[in-house]
């Protein structure tokens, strides 16, 4: 196993966009996939009376346990999180996969509907996984809005800590929500329609579930993201706007310095959706390492000849 301090692709391939459209592509998991074939799913009753769908690939000789969450409207079912757990699975790792509230098949789950600040929720489900880990080493690996998330469970883990976490990473995180939106809805229109397309198709998941509670029909025909984050705070009478609601998961220097694990950020200068001017204020310290990259797009690091992970390498050497 090797992973270069640096990540350097191939020429060809350090098209910021190529990078970030092949993290979601299917190529990534062709084949067969021995952490599918043990998976079973596991439903995650939490504190505040919601559940969490999770999926569950215990390692016969396990080293440990990968808590993976996905990036907004992904799932546990996205391509860059299979490709991770078969990598950390064939590496000897158990791995879980957890669903956000209303991301993958479990709309059905809750009545309320999904939101960013959502971490209690989230919270008490990674501490339950971990629970059920056997006293093994336990790692949460967090993609873009995952990755927020997995940030803000390591600065609750310094108040209330998790039974064996020991490392926590996050892939291309956002740390200002509404600096992101801006960026998907202004930035290169692929970017805006396929996130746009996700939610939109998600609201009438959940509409269909729960037809006396949403009617979603006005505010699906919202143009961008931001648009539709406006039309959607009706349903949230706790938040006096949607600039109060970005503001509870947005991250800042500060937010940093009271971790008491190990937390790697990975984000490449070149991602089209997350603002970088966000990590240049941000101070590195004993638990807290940025691992700024020239290439990667958002969420990719890959490279194709052979086909290659680089994050996925630096995390195998850094928890090895």
């Amino acid at each position: 196993m090797k992973s270069n301090k640096t990540f350097k692709p191939s020429f060809f391939f350090r098209n910021p966009h190529i990078q970030s459209f092949m993290a979601s592509s299917q190529l990534r998991v062709l084949g067969k996939s021995a952490m599918l074939d043990c998976s079973r799913e596991i439903i995650v009753e939490t504190s505040v009376d919601s559940r969490l769908q999770a999926f569950l690939s215990r390692h016969p000789e396990s080293h440990g346990l990968i808590i993976i969450l996905h990036g907004w409207e992904g799932s546990s079912s996205s391509a860059y999180v299979l490709a991770t757990g078969d990598y950390f699975h064939h590496l000897g790792f158990s791995v879980c996969r957890l669903n956000l509230r209303d991301h993958g098949d479990s709309h059905h789950l809750n009545e309320g509907l999904f939101h960013g600040a959502l971490l209690e929720e989230t919270f008490d489900a990674v501490n339950y996984l971990s629970g059920i880990s056997e006293n093994l080493p336990v790692y949460i690996i967090g993609f873009s809005m995952g990755g927020n998330f997995a940030l803000r469970i390591a600065m609750a883990h310094y108040r209330m800590p998790i039974a064996n976490l020991k490392h926590v990473f996050a892939i291309s995180p956002p740390l200002d929500p509404y600096k992101t939106t801006l960026a998907i809805d202004n930035g290169y229109s692929l970017y805006r329609k396929y996130f746009l397309k996700k939610w939109k198709r998600s609201l009438i998941k959940k509409q269909q579930f729960f037809p006396e509670k949403y009617n979603f029909n006005i505010m699906l025909k919202a143009k961008t993201c931001m648009e539709l984050t406006e039309y959607i705070m009706h349903y949230f009478p706790q938040f006096t706007s949607y600039r109060n609601y970005f503001k509870l998961y947005t991250l800042q220097n500060d937010s940093f310095q009271k971790l008491n694990i190990p937390v790697r950020v990975f984000i490449s200068e070149d991602d089209p959706v997350i603002p970088l001017i966000d990590f240049y204020s941000l101070r590195e310290n004993d638990f807290f390492k940025i691992s700024m990259q020239k290439y990667g797009g958002h969420c990719g690091f890959l490279d194709f000849f052979p086909l290659s992970c680089w994050y996925n390498d630096k995390i195998a050497e850094i928890i090895n």
